[in-house]
């Protein structure tokens, strides 16, 4: 990628090319240079614009070193660090699902951004944006986080450091997705295809979409093959800029689309940039390099996948009058909801008559869903179970959770 800019400024540009996702000539606008005095860490505030393509895109660019990381001054240490969201329906989601795993989080001042869990030897939690958890990841600051999948792939640029460990913690659900508006020249569009065809597009009057998404925006509407886009930054209340005149189209979080309805905005086929969660990411280098990285990860992760397959799930007990454990097995087992986990088990209920002690019932143990629970009950009871016993599980542990062997592997471990 060529970049046209005067001589004095081409210093300013640390691998342009890791960030920007046009495939034309860029022209530099602004510059500015500014530092992080504690850390010492030098960053480029460059304005993007696309000569040809009519993109324009503002970033802020960490200086990169020789091996493609972040430049990182981190002192020595031994503790783990864990970042999570500092602040919102994240936050709260998140200690409420550690909670729950019993690796509360212990903050004895509210306003203090640093916490432990007692569960966890050698281990500081750090409350962080989300967007900084990510960062300081990738310089060395943070081991371990938990944060969207969203804010990963937005700050993470793909970087390779960044490792998934949970793919899939079950909360934070959304979508980052295209929205355009519902009248005008936009109510017969429907899909992405529609609107990169639109003939209003040209490089004078190009597509205007506001976003805070400023490397995926990009990235996206080029794979999508829009020629004619200019992207402007804004950090909230994106749904009111279309009506403002300031854009087109916006780029952001959908979770229910209750927002976008109510300001007259539409998604649009093909416009989802991604589906995202709340995710538990490392660093690969921690992993490897620092010291009780790995077994709190392990740690972490067995009780995170303990809990989240347990969710859900109740273990159901009864008593069946049977002349043998094989004999009432079969007869569960020919009930489709009675399957469990690897089957049901069986095992005799002893009690004394006539001075001889013999199993006259036998108990089942099944594990089922919340949505066949009723059902469940009802079809044991019909093949004769009686005082049946419900309750919720809380975890359930795998000789070795699927996800560890995976990372193991990403590790070569």
């Amino acid at each position: 990628m060529s970049i046209k800019a005067a001589a004095s400024q081409q210093q300013l540009l640390p691998s342009l090319s890791t960030y920007s996702n046009v495939s034309v000539p860029i022209l530099l606008k602004s510059s500015s240079v500014f530092y992080d005095k504690r850390r010492g860490l030098r960053f480029d505030s460059l304005r993007c614009q696309s000569s040809s393509a009519s993109t324009a895109v503002s970033k802020d660019l960490s200086t990169q070193v020789g091996n493609g990381f972040p430049e990182s001054n981190a002192v020595e240490r031994n503790v783990v660090r864990l970042g999570l969201p500092s602040k919102g329906r994240m936050a709260t989601d998140t200690l409420d699902l550690l909670k729950d795993c019993q690796l509360a989080v212990r903050q004895v001042n509210p306003r203090q951004y640093v916490a432990d869990i007692p569960g966890l030897s050698n281990l500081e939690v750090w409350f962080q944006r989300p967007k900084d958890v990510v960062r300081k990841l990738l310089t060395g600051d943070l081991d371990l986080g938990i944060v969207g999948i969203d804010t990963v792939s937005e700050f993470g640029q793909g970087n390779e450091d960044l490792i998934f460990v949970h793919d899939a913690l079950e909360y934070g659900e959304c979508r980052l997705s295209i929205a355009i508006p519902k009248y005008g020249i936009f109510q017969n569009i429907s899909s992405m295809d529609e609107l990169a065809t639109m003939p209003e597009w040209t490089e004078n009057r190009p597509l205007r979409i506001t976003t805070g998404f400023t490397y995926l925006g990009p990235k996206f509407v080029k794979e999508k093959g829009l020629k004619h886009v200019k992207f402007s930054t804004a950090d909230g209340a994106l749904e009111a800029a279309p009506a403002m005149g300031i854009a087109d189209a916006i780029l952001d979080l959908v979770s229910s689309g209750t927002t976008l309805r109510e300001n007259n905005l539409k998604e649009i086929k093909g416009g989802t940039v991604l589906e995202s969660q709340a995710v538990f990411v490392a660093s690969k280098r921690a992993l490897l390099q620092r010291k009780g990285v790995l077994e709190a990860t392990h740690e972490m992760l067995e009780r995170l996948e303990a809990h989240l397959r347990a969710v859900g799930q109740f273990t159901v007990t009864a008593n069946m009058r049977g002349s043998s454990a094989e004999e009432v097995a079969e007869c569960v087992l020919e009930q489709t909801n009675f399957r469990g986990l690897q089957g049901p088990t069986v095992s005799p209920v002893f009690s004394k008559k006539n001075g001889e002690v013999k199993p006259d019932y036998y108990a089942i143990v099944i594990c089922v869903p919340k949505k066949q629970l009723y059902d469940s009950v009802c079809q044991l009871r019909k093949i004769g179970g009686s005082g049946v016993l419900v309750s919720p599980l809380t975890y359930i542990f795998d000789e070795e959770p699927p996800r560890w062997r995976k990372l193991l592997d990403q590790l070569n471990l």
